[in-house]
This record gives C-alpha cells, sequence and structure tokens, in this order.
C-alpha cells in the first residue's frame, strides 16, 4: 500500500517505496504511476484511462517523497517550476568519508544510456548542489542535500566522484554493503500550481541502517 501524504483535485503528493520504479521499464516490474493510476481508479471509480502527469524522478533504489499531478494544467505549471528551480528538493544521505562540513557541487554530467550509468564529462550537462553535514560517526558523514538541478544519478555521482559515494550504491560505490542506498527524498517545497499557495510536504527520516545511526533531527 503506498503511503499518501496529501491529496487534493490537482496533486497527489506521495512516499515512493525503495526499489520500485518510477515509470514503467525494462524489468517489467510493476512502477509507482501504475499503481497511482490503479489507486485513483479504484478510489473514484473512473471509466477508461486515467490521467496522472509525472512532475519529477527519483532513482529506482531510492525513497521519498513526490509529487504528482492530476491535470494537464497542473503538471504544466509544476514542470515550469521545477525548469526554473524554484521547485524545492531536500534529501538525506549516508557517504563514506568524513566530508567537509558546507560545499557546493559544480559538475558538467553526461549519460551513457546504453549502461544507464553517469559521468563526470565536460561535454555533459550543469549539475549543482549544496550539502551540510549534520553529524559523523564509524568513518560515516550523514549529509543533508539541497538539490539545484534534476540531473540523472545526480547526488550519487557527484558525492562518489569525489571519493564519498553514498552507503550502499551498487553503481556507484566500491566494495558497498548489501542494503538499500542511503538516500532519502525527505522534503519537496513548491508553489500549488492553481491557488499559487506555498506547500511543504516533508517525511520522517527512515528508521531503517544506516539513518539509525544518527541520533538526530534533520532541521526544517
Amino acid at each position: 500500500m503506498i503511503n499518501i501524504v496529501y491529496e487534493d483535485n490537482h496533486l497527489l503528493v506521495v512516499e515512493k517505496p525503495i526499489n520500485v520504479p518510477v515509470q514503467a521499464d525494462s524489468s517489467k516490474d510493476k512502477d509507482l504511476l501504475t499503481m497511482l493510476k490503479e489507486y485513483l481508479k479504484e478510489t473514484y471509480h473512473k471509466p477508461g484511462n486515467v490521467y496522472l502527469g509525472l512532475v519529477h524522478r527519483l532513482d529506482r533504489p531510492v525513497g521519498g517523497v513526490m509529487v504528482f499531478a492530476k491535470t494537464s494544467k497542473a503538471a504544466s505549471r509544476l514542470s515550469k517550476q521545477v525548469q526554473n528551480h524554484t521547485f524545492k528538493k531536500t534529501y538525506i544521505a549516508v557517504v563514506k568519508g568524513n566530508i567537509k562540513q558546507d560545499n557546493v557541487f559544480v559538475d558538467k554530467l553526461l549519460k551513457d544510456c546504453k549502461t544507464n550509468t553517469v559521468k563526470v564529462d565536460e561535454k555533459g550537462k550543469v549539475a549543482r548542489l549544496s550539502y551540510h553535514k549534520l553529524a559523523y560517526k564509524d568513518n560515516l558523514s550523514f549529509v543533508k542535500i539541497n538539490l539545484e538541478t534534476g540531473r540523472p544519478h545526480q547526488i550519487r555521482v557527484q558525492f562518489a566522484s569525489r571519493g564519498y559515494p553514498l552507503l550502499g550504491d551498487q553503481k556507484y560505490g566500491y566494495n558497498m554493503p548489501k542494503i538499500p542506498i542511503a538516500l532519502f527524498a525527505k522534503k519537496i517545497e513548491f508553489k500549488h500550481p492553481i491557488t499559487n499557495e506555498e506547500l511543504t510536504f516533508e517525511l520522517s527520516i527512515p528508521s531503517r541502517y544506516p539513518f539509525n545511526l544518527f541520533n538526530i533531527t534533520v532541521e526544517k
């Protein structure tokens, strides 16, 4: 059962489970978009196809908060906020090593569609994020990340390329434990596409390892 965080006539905010693709892919595994369309169809007894707009994405291994648009107008306006970088996304992660307290990462990232991998490359697109280290323990740093651009695998690649891979990241880490990736989409902030109201949706820190190593509260 998907955790529905908020819903009105225009928006559907949910918690994406880990290891569920956001939309259909080559794995043929059931995806979140399909699940939510089924939820809307069953809940509101809608005949035929149900519209649900995908506004932003999370990598398959990553869980956390997402918003979907229930109308094409809402989808268009939310997508514009994403493009204008007024749609704010905050993540938490646990990375290997004792990383600097605060920093801004700016790189050019290039995706190889054949291998579904991303690397730092001058031919790529600009990727920018900032972070703040909240805690350090057992050679692990707990960081809060403000994602300013939304490139594929951006957080994972930008930290790994500097020698601080995310714990559990089998794609960009080396000799990682077989655990879910230590990355979580904790908060999103945007304007309601119809009312223009400032909205914030935030989830609790996951209780699973390695997040539970750190007895902290992420400040608002």
